[in-house]
């Protein structure tokens, strides 16, 4: 894949990221993860998306302009997966949101997810 086209996705992921966690906060969901962001979300929705949206632009514009270099590339890998990561979050919270995937499931996968995250540790 170009990198102008990662640069894109990354762009993408991080704009859904962002009105998926306003949804899931505004209807009672969920909380914001990142503490910062929660502070920000604090002062409203256009400060978040325009914090959230400035992020991802001036990521875009880092790696359009210095994307040549391999620390470059690999800091867009490692960004697109861990995006693709708060994606499959945002999957599990609508699930649960939903009704198709219970409480009880739910603490399962997060016990599940803890014992995988403490043997990288």
């Amino acid at each position: 894949m170009q990198l102008s086209r990662q640069a894109f996705l990354l762009f993408t992921l991080n704009f859904l990221d962002a009105v998926l966690t306003l949804f899931w906060v505004d209807n009672g969901y969920a909380s914001e993860g990142n503490q910062l962001m929660a502070s920000i979300l604090d002062f409203g929705y256009i400060p978040f998306l325009l914090v959230k949206i400035g992020i991802g632009a001036i990521a875009a514009i880092v790696i359009s302009h210095w994307g040549n270099l391999p620390v470059a590339k690999y800091g867009l890998s490692f960004a697109l997966t861990v995006y693709v990561g708060v994606m499959g979050v945002h999957f599990l919270t609508g699930l649960s949101a939903f009704g198709l995937l219970s409480d009880a499931q739910v603490y399962e996968f997060a016990a599940w997810s803890q014992k995988v995250f403490v043997s990288f540790a």
